[in-house]
C-alpha cells in the first residue's frame, strides 16, 4: 500500500543527537521491511545534524514530511520553522519534543508557528527496542496521516479554486429549530492547539455558556496549553480538575491521561435544607481504560454532555486523526443537540471531523474562520436578552458561592 503513486513517503529527520538519528534509521528500515502493516511505505531519505543542514536538505531531497528536533545548533527548530513558513509553507512538520515542561512550552510555540504535529522523544525507555516501539506508535501514523492530507490538498488545489465552503455538505443533517444551548463541548487532536489559538480568542468574555474541551495531549502539554490559551483569550481557560463547577466564562481543558465527563453538581451546604434547586454541572475526572486508544477521549465528554444537557448540547468536532468523538457526536445528535464539524480545507487532518460530517449528523461543516461566529449565533438563539441581563446581575454572588464550594 502506498500514498505517492507507488513511491514510499519520503521523510527527512533533523536531530543533533546521534542516538536519536540511529533510532530513526532503524525504525524506518523496519517499517520498510514490514509487509503486513496497514500503514503506507515510508523511507528516511536523509538526516540533518543542525538547522542549516536541515534547510539545505529540504531543498535538495524534497521530502514529503519533516521530523524536526527543537534543540539544534546553528538554527534551532523554531528558527527552522520560521524559515520554512516562507520557503516551503506546505511541507508538513512534526516536532520531536522532550517530555519536559520546557519541551511542552517550546512545542506549543512551534505549533503556533506552523508545525503540523509533534511526538515526544522516547527518553524514559530502558532499551533500544522499547524506545523504537514507543516512537513507532507515535510517529508513523502521524506521518501517514499528514502525507495523505498534503496530497489530498494538492489534488483539490488542481480541481477547485475555492476552499471556503460554508454551506453544509451533501447528506448532512438539516438545520434544527433553535433550542437554548447550555454547554459547548469540543473535541480535537492533530492540529488542535493551533486551531484553538485561532478560535477561542474570538469568543467574548460574556459568552453565555461554559465550554469544555478534550485535546489529545499528555498532561504536561495540556497544562501548558491551558496557560498559553488563557493569556490570549477573554474567557478564562483552565486545565480541568475533579469536581470543578462548570459555569459560563470559563473554558475547561481536560488534563492529559484522564477522561473528563460532566456530572450533576453537588448541593452546597444548606441548599437542600432551604429547598434550593441544585442545577448545573461539575467536572468529573477518571482514569478508566483508554477509549478509541485515547485518554482523554472525546466520546466520554460528548456522551456525558448529551446525558446532562440533552438538546441543550452543542458538540464541535475539529481537526484530528481517527474517529474519537464520532459515537459521542451521534449521541448528541440523537438527543436533539447540535453537532458542528470543521471542514477539510482548514483541518490539519480531516479524520475526526470528516467521520462526523460523512455520517450525516453535522448541522454544518465550517471553515475554521467561521466557527466562532457560528458558536456565538447558536448559543444566542432562544436566549432572551432579559434573561442574560438577569444572569449577569446575580453572577458575582453565584460565582463567589461556587468558588467557596469548589474549595471545600
Amino acid at each position: 500500500m502506498s500514498t505517492f503513486e507507488g513511491h514510499p513517503i519520503r521523510v527527512l529527520a533533523a536531530d543533533d543527537s546521534a542516538v536519536m538519528r540511529s533510532i530513526l534509521w532503524k525504525l524506518f528500515l523496519m517499517q520498510k521491511e514490514d509487509r503486513s502493516g496497514e500503514l503506507p511505505r515510508m523511507e528516511l531519505c536523509g538526516v540533518a545534524r543542525d538547522g542549516l543542514e536541515c534547510l539545505e536538505q529540504v531543498k535538495q531531497l524534497c521530502p514529503n514530511v519533516l521530523v524536526l528536533d527543537l534543540e539544534m545548533p546553528k538554527l534551532n527548530g523554531l528558527e527552522v520553522l520560521d524559515r520554512l513558513r516562507t520557503e516551503n509553507p506546505e511541507l508538513p512538520v512534526i516536532m520531536c519534543s522532550a517530555y519536559t515542561e520546557h519541551g511542552a512550552r517550546s512545542t506549543l510555540e512551534a505549533l503556533g508557528r506552523g508545525a503540523s504535529d509533534y511526538v515526544t522523544k522516547p527518553s524514559e525507555q530502558r532499551d533500544l527496542d522499547s524506545a523504537m516501539q514507543s516512537l513507532s506508535q507515535q510517529l508513523l501514523p502521524r506521518i501517514a496521516a499528514l502525507a495523505k492530507e498534503a496530497r489530498r490538498g494538492d489534488e483539490k488545489a488542481c480541481t477547485t479554486a475555492s476552499d471556503n465552503v460554508t454551506t453544509p455538505r451533501s447528506g448532512e443533517a438539516p438545520a434544527k429549530a433553535a433550542s437554548p444551548i447550555e454547554v459547548v463541548v469540543i473535541g480535537l487532536s492533530t492540529g488542535g492547539p493551533s486551531a484553538l489559538e485561532q478560535l477561542l480568542p474570538k469568543l467574548p468574555k460574556d459568552f453565555p455558556v461554559p465550554v469544555l474541551i478534550v485535546q489529545h495531549m499528555p498532561k504536561l502539554f495540556t497544562r501548558a496549553l491551558a496557560e498559553r490559551l488563557d493569556k490570549c483569550c477573554a474567557l478564562r481557560v483552565e486545565q480541568a480538575y475533579d469536581n470543578a463547577t462548570i459555569r459560563p466564562g470559563t473554558v475547561w481543558l481536560a488534563p492529559g491521561d484522564a477522561h473528563m465527563e460532566i456530572a450533576p453538581r453537588r448541593a452546597m451546604v444548606g441548599e437542600e435544607e432551604r429547598g434550593t434547586k441544585v442545577c448545573g454541572g461539575r467536572v468529573r475526572l477518571h482514569q478508566l481504560e483508554p477509549l478509541n486508544h485515547c485518554r482523554p477521549s472525546v466520546d466520554y465528554l460528548f456522551f456525558s454532555a448529551a446525558r446532562m444537557y440533552g438538546a441543550g448540547t452543542l458538540a464541535l468536532v475539529m481537526t484530528g486523526m481517527g474517529a474519537d468523538g464520532l459515537d459521542g457526536a451521534r449521541a448528541v445528535h440523537e438527543g436533539g443537540g447540535i453537532v458542528l464539524a470543521q471542514d477539510e480545507a482548514s483541518s490539519a487532518v480531516w479524520g475526526m471531523p470528516g467521520r462526523v460530517s460523512e455520517a450525516g449528523i453535522a448541522s454544518a461543516t465550517l471553515p475554521l474562520w467561521g466557527i466562532a461566529g457560528a458558536l456565538k449565533q447558536r448559543v444566542s438563539a432562544g436566549r432572551p436578552e432579559r434573561v442574560e441581563a438577569a444572569n449577569r446581575a446575580v453572577s458575582a454572588t453565584t460565582l463567589r458561592r461556587e468558588m467557596i464550594h469548589d474549595l471545600l
